[in-house]
């Protein structure tokens, strides 16, 4: 074992460890190539996404007990299920369509919606799968084929955007993994990027570009209020590019966001001055960035009102913005859950393991109140329950 460079971290194992430095030294040549430090985004990017060597682009475990955090369709497949039958009134109210899922991850949620579709007689015809890694593409792969080989024939893998798509498009923590700016505020908008240090790597600030100068005055224009020295935050320029994009292949039908986040004066609030920059590895929550490239998670909250305003300005209309719990309890966790209970003794420890898992999925204290849904839809004459009890559009 290697010691953490976090207090409180467990250490990483040696194979674990001998990865992140390789990812460091690729990071670190690319330091170099730019003169001397990288914007964070840049970073970030690297850290994620490198070929080979980012988080999200090698080879260990990510969701679940084995991994470094859990996602909702982790914690319970109540989750898909009732993921599920809000798609089937969609694609009802279309008279049919295709579901598009961004990033599956391990595959589960996929599996829990096709399993309970499959079990009402809803299937979509076609599942696509959008997956930038290509270790997940096969780890999603081999799950289908060991719970759903009979409906293997639906599920397509996607290397891009389809030109035209019909249906329901599922982002699941997707936003909250695009590569964001970090800036601070010192008497005028500074740009945070990353240096060498040694083996590792330190903050460096230079004056802001443009760019992030201006998305910056917007925001404190939006907010009627300058950020005061100090203020520490991020501001993710890919969420525009990314919405658009959705915007542009969708032809009818509804996305639906889930992540965590908040709306823009909750975001950029007195109070969160350090911004929401957020690291995980092997469930230990942490805000340093700078360590552990390659082996940890990086994300940031979401801030959705500057993902309604991308939305709006690509053409789609606002379904719905409501609390994960209030997606699930409008959707039928609660019917789900006691047809579950009904089908088993209820002392049983399964019994006990699932409404445990409809608190973590629900209670304020747990992912309930800081994962939010946001749905966008384009042509959808019916919106289902799901996304207009309890709207807090107005909030955006």
């Amino acid at each position: 074992m290697q010691a953490s460079p976090v207090p409180g971290l467990p250490p990483p194992d040696e194979t674990s460890a001998r990865h992140s430095a390789r990812c460091a030294e690729h990071i670190r040549e690319r330091i170099r190539a730019a003169g001397g430090s990288l914007s964070f985004r840049e970073f970030m990017h690297e850290a994620l996404y490198a070929p080979g060597l980012g988080y999200y682009a090698a080879g260990t475990a990510k969701f679940g007990r084995a991994g470094d955090f859990v996602t909702a369709p982790e914690v319970s497949p109540l989750f898909g299920r009732v993921l599920a039958s809000v798609v089937a009134d969609v694609l009802a109210t279309l008279g049919g369509g295709d579901i598009l899922e961004f990033g599956a991850g391990s595959g589960r949620l996929a599996v829990d919606v096709l399993r309970r579709l499959e079990e009402t007689g809803r299937l979509p015809d076609r599942y696509a799968i959008l997956e930038v890694s290509a270790e997940l593409r096969d780890r999603q792969a081999r799950l289908f084929e060991q719970e759903l080989p009979g409906l293997r024939g639906r599920i397509r893998w996607l290397e891009r955007l389809p030109e035209s798509h019909r249906g329901v498009v599922i982002a699941n923590e997707v936003l909250d993994a695009l590569p964001v700016e970090r800036f601070t505020v010192d008497g005028g908008v500074r740009q945070l990027r990353v240096a060498a240090a040694g083996e590792g790597f330190a903050w460096t600030d230079v004056p802001a570009p443009r760019s992030l100068g201006n998305a910056v005055r917007t925001i404190e224009a939006a907010l009627g209020r300058e950020l005061e020295n100090g203020y520490t935050s991020e501001v993710s320029p890919l969420l525009g590019p990314w919405i658009g994009a959705v915007a542009d292949c969708l032809d009818t039908g509804a996305v639906l966001l889930f992540d965590y986040g908040a709306s823009r004066r909750e975001y950029y609030a007195p109070d969160r001055s350090g911004g929401w920059l957020r690291c995980h590895f092997r469930h230990h929550a942490h805000s340093d960035p700078l360590v552990l490239p390659g082996i940890q998670d990086l994300s940031a909250w979401v801030e959705f009102t500057a993902v309604a305003e991308a939305a709006r300005g690509a053409g789609l209309d606002i379904g719905g913005y409501v609390t994960q719990a209030q997606f699930l309890l409008s959707g039928g966790i609660v019917d789900e859950l006691t047809s579950a209970l009904a089908a088993m003794p209820p002392s049983s420890r399964t019994a006990v393991e699932l409404a445990s898992q409809v608190k973590m999925l629900t209670l304020p204290g747990q992912m309930g109140e800081r994962f939010k849904c946001l749905g966008l839809v384009r042509d959808l004459q019916s919106l289902p329950p799901a996304l207009t009890t309890q709207d807090r559009t107005h909030t955006l």
